[in-house]
């Protein structure tokens, strides 16, 4: 799972969001990835979240560790099956060193300040990433989703609309029977979001 937000939701802690993505993760392996009580075949899952605007650059892990109270009984399964990355990246780009060399580049790709050449020659000679045209046509369209995060100030007054009409679709196709899963790929929310509407109406 990989989430992309423009900034700390005000709403929830995205703390709390990531575990419930995890755990949801992890119990939709049930008759797929494994069955009855093959509880061994659960594959590890990553929540991995981009949080922009942030105040400095950050990165945290979090994982199931193991805290021994009493005894030395060995219990047996896995602790790399939940794990949660939560990435901040500022609006200053960094300087290009170790510790924030994920944060230059993911800062450099998200920027709207920058140019896709000039995003491009950060790749290039920075992280030695060979440019083809692939690659390129990717950065542009990481330069188009930049400027749409610049313009999300001018589209405010258009969003309030425009959840009214989402609102109205997903309650539709609720009452027509659709799963909510139907309803998130119809529409390209997520199912939290899906859910919330349909309690609030």
């Amino acid at each position: 799972n990989l989430e992309a937000q423009k900034d700390t939701p005000a709403r929830y802690h995205l703390r709390n969001r990531a575990v419930f993505y995890v755990s949801r993760l992890v119990s939709s392996q049930k008759e797929r990835d494994f069955v009855k009580m093959n509880y061994n075949d659960i594959k590890p899952v990553f929540s991995i979240w981009l949080c922009m605007n942030m105040e400095e650059d950050s990165m945290d892990y979090m994982h199931l560790t193991n805290d021994r109270v009493l005894g030395q009984s060995q219990w047996e399964g896995g602790l790399d099956l939940l794990n949660i990355v939560l990435i901040g990246i500022s609006n200053e780009l960094p300087e290009h060193n170790g510790e924030y060399e994920l944060h230059r580049l993911l800062g450099a790709m998200l920027s709207a300040e920058l140019s896709t050449d000039e995003k491009l020659g950060i790749m290039e000679t920075e992280y030695n990433i060979p440019i083809n045209d692939k690659i390129r046509e990717d950065v542009n369209a990481m330069c188009n989703l930049s400027q749409g995060i610049r313009e999300k100030g001018r589209a405010e007054g258009r969003a309030e609309g425009r959840a009214e009409r989402e609102e109205k679709i997903i309650l539709n196709m609720y009452t027509n029977h659709f799963t909510l899963e139907q309803i998130a790929i119809a529409t390209g929310m997520d199912i939290e979001s899906i859910q919330t509407v349909i309690v609030k109406k």
